[in-house]
């Protein structure tokens, strides 16, 4: 991903609406938005106009109605930025991420679980 194609904080919540549900209608997308804190629907749709002129998006016109479908993919995304916020607060330091995570977060048992499953999974691995 090219620095043009990392998204803003609000075109990412928008791009987590259509990972999880997939192609949808803006309507669709600002009801979602819209359960987590008030946003107007021409502000909804004037981002996903702009994420589609950005190649965020890709618009499909169905009927009266336009349908957006991410174009960039959701691991590769979050990888990108996952990488960003190592290196800038963290100076690269996994561990450093992990143990600030952990310390500012209640992590559930089943979370931990996962967690130690994912780290023995990669020290297999390695050998």
């Amino acid at each position: 991903m090219t620095k043009k194609l990392k998204p803003t904080d609000s075109e990412l919540e928008i791009l987590q609406v259509l990972w999880k549900f997939g192609p949808s209608t803006v309507r669709f997308v600002n009801d979602k938005l819209s359960v987590l804190k008030e946003v107007g629907y021409t502000t909804t749709l004037k981002l996903m106009q702009i994420m589609s002129e950005k190649k965020l998006l890709e618009r499909e016109k169905d009927g009266r109605s336009h349908v957006y479908k991410a174009v960039i993919e959701e691991n590769s995304t979050k990888n990108v930025l996952l990488d960003k916020v190592l290196e800038t607060a963290f100076q690269g330091s996994a561990s450093g991420l992990m143990m600030q995570l952990l310390g500012n977060k209640k992590t559930s048992q089943d979370e931990l679980d996962k967690i130690k499953e994912l780290i023995k999974n990669f020290e297999e691995k390695k050998q």
